[in-house]
């Protein structure tokens, strides 16, 4: 066998629709869907520098059913780019661009090869003797254990499993074609391509089992650096596979305790220190941040009675650190120290931190915030919550904004 090298990416989610970001800004949303296509023409231009022999995208290209045909002849014309450079490209179908998800279509140029979606199937690069086994999914939902079915490999060929799965559970994702990592191993394949899992992770080495992870950050679940893998195979085994980075747009949370500070100016200044770095890695990228502040502080109450000042003054902060930082959200979970110092003295006979102390950790108002939440959760607009969790996720954070509110007000 010769040596050669390939690069292996999944969830793309081209046509992404950054729907919670589109309420906050629309501009800073349009951004985004448009850093989605720039990475995967980034990783286009990676992968023809870098001489790759083929591409293995293991599942969601697509982030659903197209609007238009666009982002179809977006996808269209930079796999073209790899053909004219004598590049392959191994297209696996996963829960979000399935047969039955996906039905509009463009023609694809001929170095494009798709697994089938009834059963497994073999695609082989004979100039290699490179042997992939997959099948894609027919539908979105995929409980079955489809690797289970995928065939032997070939003897004398270098072996690549391509899956889209939640291999050994995650509590992020949704099941998908589960199985677990024992079974994979025991394949005898050479490298497993896997997809669905948005976080880089190398779970095995011996063989190689890989998640590439997303090539672009969609929500504040997915912060740091995105992109795929480079690996490198020679005499018929994986040398290394190697990061491919590629994003053009990121996500970070930072938390800044302004446990003691006093003055809203040094509490900006603490803002400024805490995201310099977060600068320093984008790079230049436009970086979406969530901001949490925390900590016992005097200015406690007057931040939680006008937050959207706030957060206003927090914006202009981390912008003087960098242009590119975009303030995605404000979350205060500072407290008032144990002094009454500051409280209006009209109030100072009457602890209105004391008497609603403990009242978040009450089971029976847990429970009556919970029936409330469920009730205003049931009237929103659907896909109202984006990429984020469920209002009813975290009832506890909730009280506690709430508490924070009150107590604000009551300066």
């Amino acid at each position: 066998m010769t040596a050669f090298r390939f690069v292996h990416a999944a969830d793309l989610h081209l046509g992404s629709p950054f729907a919670g970001l589109a309420r906050a800004d629309a501009a800073v949303a349009e951004r985004f869907a448009t850093a989605s296509r720039e990475a995967f023409s980034e990783l286009v231009r990676r992968t023809i520098e870098l001489d790759a022999a083929f591409m293995v995208i293991a599942g969601d290209v697509y982030d659903g059913e197209w609007r238009d045909a666009s982002i179809g002849l977006f996808f269209a014309r930079e796999v073209a780019r790899l053909e004219r450079a004598g590049i392959s490209v191994v297209l696996l179908k996963g829960n979000h661009d399935a047969v039955s998800v996906v039905t509009k279509s463009i023609g694809l140029p001929a170095n494009v090869l798709e697994f089938p979606s009834k059963k497994p199937g073999t695609l082989k690069l004979d100039a290699l003797s490179v042997a992939l086994h997959g099948q894609s999914f027919a539908e979105r939902a995929a409980p079955d254990n489809l690797a289970a079915a995928y065939p032997p490999p070939l003897s004398g060929w270098f072996n690549i499993g391509a899956l889209h799965t939640s291999c050994g559970g995650y509590a992020a994702h949704e099941r998908y074609a589960p199985c677990s990592l024992e079974e994979l191993r025991l394949k005898g394949y050479d490298y497993w391509a896997l997809g669905h899992v948005h976080e880089h992770e190398i779970l095995a080495r011996d063989p190689w089992i890989v998640f590439p992870g997303n090539l672009q950050g969609r929500s504040v679940r997915e912060c740091g650096p995105r992109g795929a893998v480079l690996v490198e195979v020679e005499d018929g085994r994986v040398l290394s596979a190697e990061r491919l980075i590629v994003d053009r747009a990121r996500w970070a949370h930072v938390a800044v305790d302004l446990s003691g500070v006093e003055e809203e100016s040094a509490a900006l200044l603490a803002i400024e220190r805490a995201v310099a770095p977060v600068a320093g890695e984008a790079d230049g990228r436009m970086t979406a941040l969530r901001l949490t502040l925390t900590g016992p502080t005097r200015l406690a109450r007057g931040f939680a009675a006008d937050p959207r000042r706030l957060a206003d003054e927090a914006q202009a902060a981390v912008q003087r650190v960098d242009a590119e930082l975009w303030l995605e959200k404000l979350k205060l979970r500072t407290s008032a120290p144990a002094s009454q110092d500051g409280v209006a003295p009209e109030l100072k006979s009457l602890d209105l931190a004391a008497l609603i102390d403990g009242l978040d950790d009450d089971p029976e108002v847990l429970a009556a915030a919970r029936e409330l939440v469920a009730t205003v959760a049931a009237k929103l607009p659907a896909q109202a919550s984006g990429d984020e969790p469920a209002l009813g996720d975290d009832v506890a954070a909730l009280l506690a904004e709430a508490r924070a509110l009150a107590l604000g007000r009551a300066v």
